[in-house]
């Protein structure tokens, strides 16, 4: 798996953020690869779903508090970057 990255869904933002849409991105794909490389560096072996939760704190830690608390990412598409991480997938 390459590095992760994070595209958001145009339906689902208001016009603010449209044409803030780039840069958002840009920011929030460059705190999930920030913590993906934190948790990466620190697995030792625990469970997916442990993973899946510290990567989302992680990047979320990375994040200006008011982009933080309105990120709602696909948990689907996170914990299959856990699931890289705990398989050693993640370069």
């Amino acid at each position: 798996m390459s590095e992760p990255h994070v595209t958001l869904d145009p339906s689902g933002l208001d016009p603010v953020q449209q044409k803030l849409r780039g840069p958002l991105e840009d920011q929030l794909t460059s705190a999930l690869q920030a913590a993906a490389d934190r948790v990466r560096a620190g697995y030792a072996g625990e469970p997916v779903e442990d993973v899946c939760r510290r990567l989302l704190d992680e990047t979320r830690s990375g994040l200006h508090p008011d982009i933080a608390a309105g990120f709602q990412p696909d948990m689907d598409e996170f914990c299959r970057v856990a699931v890289a991480i705990v398989r050693g997938e993640l370069t």
